[in-house]
């Protein structure tokens, strides 16, 4: 397990505890008294799994989830309660939680979850380094180019192309050997793919 573990939870003995028992199989784990905390030390966090305590004074684990969530910090995260509560369980998987345990928590359970949320953070890193990697194969093509690529990413041939910029097909095909060049592809499905890719995360 490679991504950090941060712990959420008021209460003392269960910091101890779980701090402890994920210590043991190799989990890098920092826990934080409260949301407050936790808020505070967020800006200098890296991205890692999160193990929230659904009721906590002030902000409960479902708010502190429900404001990560609206600021774009969707990182993968356990609700774990002692209350059973049935309708909080349903909220924390709508906000997107991973899993949710009762306490006393299962030791396998919450080790269990807790590579399931580390299995998340590598394909969402493994997706975000293609997406960067794409945006700067696009930077470096010229306007006209872009302009060549998204009418290829539409469907139009070398023809159709040409007669929409006003230049010749021998142009348009100049311009398409350009940009296989530089994208390493000649084929219009992975130019799609790519430009299609750049134009979502934009």
């Amino acid at each position: 397990m490679t991504a950090p573990v941060y712990l959420v939870d008021d209460d003392a003995a269960v910091r101890d505890a779980l701090s402890l028992l994920l210590s043991t199989v190799g989990v890098d784990v920092r826990a934080f008294a409260g949301p407050e905390d936790f808020l505070s030390a967020l800006p200098k966090l890296a991205p890692g799994c999160l193990i929230l305590d659904i009721r906590m004074p002030a902000i409960s684990g479902l708010k502190l989830q429900e404001r990560l969530t609206g600021s774009g910090v969707e990182w993968p995260t356990v609700v774990i309660s002692g209350h059973g509560d049935i309708e909080a369980c349903r909220k924390a998987f709508r906000n997107g939680a991973i899993d949710f345990l009762s306490k006393p928590v299962d030791e396998q359970d919450l080790i269990d979850a807790i590579q399931k949320g580390q299995s998340a953070l590598g394909r969402a890193a493994e997706a975000d380094a293609e997406r960067r990697e794409t945006m700067a194969l696009l930077a470096g093509l010229t306007p006209r180019e872009r302009e060549v690529l998204s009418l290829v990413a539409r469907g139009f041939a070398t023809r159709d192309i040409a007669a929409a910029l006003d230049v010749s097909p021998r142009t348009v095909e100049s311009h398409r050997a350009a940009i296989g060049a530089k994208l390493g592809t000649t084929s219009p499905a992975e130019m799609t793919r790519l430009w299609i890719e750049a134009e979502s995360a934009a």
